[in-house]
């Protein structure tokens, strides 16, 4: 027997990928099947930036980058930032990173470990607690409540840090809930932090841009008293719709930057070249496909709010920002949110995914990701108004 370490078999895993997994294959057994469960745009890759990476490649660029990511790209990342933001962000500390999922776990593994106490957003991002896990460090959920428009609350959150609190991740907009946490809450957390001298923060802000209904993205840059302890992940996938390029970014406080530096050396030597050079080609031209991705959205989000809301038993708030739905589905009758997702897909051909891949407080709920056509959308929720209406109960 192969004897493996022991940090292996806490690893959880992303449940979006086994359910895309499950519904590919009853795809391939000629099932009609409605995918909602990637969090994925269903938009190609501006054309302007897929010519940016091709000429990348015609003139060359097919070698080793620094391993923190081309200088061009760096400072491309500050001036949007400073753009958008009007923050000042010195290029020297941003990294180029193969996706944004690298930033987490980069940033747990510098401050997780046994004994120590890690906080993330519950329901959240599943890798969350997965890689706090793996470090052995004690993962305590921050609980993101409906009540609360699905915004962190600073209040509750401050009351979970101790003594052995290493760091605190947050994330708004939101995946799962598509929630927003508004700026005075940020405020009021940024406040009590300062008696938390010891507790670093992650601030996942890869959904900056997709905000709804004259919400505004209140990044953490903006606040100069916690820049030194503060981690920023953000990246091109979401906006851009540039998932499989594996592009983001991070901002690094001066103190950890050349540790996660030597981390890229150790592991993942650095984001390939052509990919980089879109990234430039994504921030610096033109915007209007965002633009227009975000109008199509909009439009999407109004129509799964409605149709969640006129299903039986299901309750649905108007995600503010994001891409997803978190309807409540706790008075359908199904005991359990993970039964009535499997039993959607494969009963009624639509995927989703049941709120406790979430998290503990995920449960009552299931997310819907609205990356899909407006008329799969429509179609999908035919068919689920139909299922709950036939299959009150399991």
């Amino acid at each position: 027997m192969l004897t493996t370490v022991a940090a292996f078999d806490r690893i959880g895993e992303e449940n979006a990928f086994a359910v895309l997994a499950r519904a590919t294959t009853l795809a391939a057994q000629g099932r009609d099947i409605i995918n909602l469960g990637i969090g994925q745009p269903d938009f190609r890759t501006p054309e302007h930036i897929v010519e940016a990476a091709i000429k990348a490649l015609k003139d060359g660029q097919h070698g080793y980058t620094p391993s923190v990511g081309i200088q061009p790209l760096r400072e491309a990342v500050a001036r949007d930032l400073h753009k958008r933001f009007d923050v000042e962000v010195d290029p020297g500390l941003v990294m180029i990173m193969p996706g944004g999922k690298v930033t987490m776990y980069a940033a747990i593994l510098l401050f997780g470990e046994p004994g120590a106490e890690i906080l993330y957003p519950d329901p959240g991002f599943p890798i969350y607690r997965s890689m706090i896990e793996y470090t052995g460090a004690t993962p305590v959920p921050v609980p993101i409540r409906e009540e609360n428009g699905f915004a962190f609350s600073a209040e509750e959150t401050l009351a979970l840090i101790t003594p052995k609190t290493r760091l605190l991740i947050i994330n708004s907009p939101a995946n799962p809930t598509g929630g927003v946490t508004p700026k005075a809450e940020i405020d009021k957390l940024v406040k009590g932090l300062a008696d938390h001298p010891h507790v670093a923060l992650m601030s996942d802000e890869i959904y900056d841009q997709f905000l709804f209904d004259g919400e505004h993205h209140q990044t953490l840059l903006a606040y100069p008293e916690i820049r030194d302890r503060l981690i920023l992940l953000n990246g091109w996938s979401k906006t851009y719709a540039m998932t499989g390029w594996r592009l983001g970014y991070s901002i690094w406080p001066k103190a950890l930057y050349d540790k996660v530096r030597k981390l890229s050396v150790n592991a993942w030597s650095c984001v390939n070249a052509a990919t980089q050079y879109a990234g430039i080609a994504a921030l610096e031209g033109p915007q209007e496909p965002v633009a227009a991705m975000l109008a199509e959205f909009d439009r999407r989000r109004k129509l799964v709010v409605e149709g969640l809301n006129a299903l039986p038993g299901v309750t649905c708030a108007t995600p503010k920002g994001a891409f997803y739905a978190f309807p409540n589905v706790s008075r359908t009758g199904w005991a359990s949110a993970k039964a009535l997702a499997s039993a959607l897909l494969e009963d009624a051909g639509v995927a989703t995914i049941g709120g406790p891949d979430f998290g503990v407080h995920g449960e009552g709920y299931i997310r819907l990701s609205y990356a899909n056509s407006a008329e799969n959308i429509a179609r999908a929720l035919e068919r689920m108004g139909a299922f709950l209406s036939e299959r009150k109960v399991a």
